[in-house]
């Protein structure tokens, strides 16, 4: 009988902390699920270990277990939401993607600083369906870890990636570094099109091009 008993308490907590942790990551977002960030895979290991200790340790309270649950919930939902609002706090957490291959050519030192060797790169390549290096244009290292891959086209002809100017009004300086320019050469595009900076949602250069996306081209 006690065995029995015991038996149906684990089984109630377990089903009660399956569907708790369904709601916390359908609270957190599809991003959670999808793309595990540095910050997200220390929320989902977290919470992983505090739902089977509580499974394993069932004379304790369960409350011991749904309140640091429900505190990484909220830490996580309002980490999330500050670093829509601070683009830098969102780097700090995240990171910036990484170029590994640009027109071709492998980018040894961003390679060593993200400590990413050749073997993991040909491995992420294989995987993708590319036999070699010399079929790929480009290469990004997502901050989830996933290599990102764009081969050349058939022609052969080189196609210049997109570079991120402005992100939900932010301007992006990395990027400005890497064109040497400025923000007053952002902002003197911007009055020409008579556009506001906090009205654009997306702004990109290519071909030497400045494309604007905003709040108000969106669905």
């Amino acid at each position: 009988m006690v065995i029995f008993m015991n038996l149906l308490i684990i089984f109630i907590r377990t089903s009660f902390f399956y569907f708790l942790i369904l709601i916390v990551y359908r609270i957190m977002g599809k991003r959670e699920v999808g793309q595990l960030g540095i910050i997200d895979l220390i929320v989902s290991i977290l919470i992983a270990e505090l739902a089977a200790i509580s499974i394993e340790n069932y004379d304790n309270d369960i409350f011991m277990s749904i309140v640091p649950i429900l505190t990484l919930l909220i830490l996580q939902v309002s980490l999330a939401f500050f670093s829509l609002r601070k683009p830098k706090f969102r780097i700090f957490l995240d990171g910036n993607p990484s170029i590994m291959i640009q027109n071709g050519k492998v980018n040894y030192k961003e390679m060593l600083k993200q400590k990413y060797n050749l073997d993991d790169l040909l491995v992420q390549l294989r995987d993708k369906g590319y036999r070699s290096i010399e079929e790929i244009e480009y290469a990004i290292l997502e901050n989830s870890g996933t290599l990102s891959v764009f081969p050349y086209p058939k022609d052969k002809k080189k196609t210049p990636l997109p570079l991120p100017i402005i992100l939900d009004g932010h301007i992006q300086e990395e990027t400005l570094k890497k064109l040497n320019k400025d923000e007053n050469w952002v902002y003197n595009i911007l009055d020409n099109k008579d556009i506001y900076i906090k009205d654009v949602f997306y702004a990109f250069y290519k071909n030497n091009s400045f494309f604007i996306i905003k709040h108000s081209d969106l669905l």
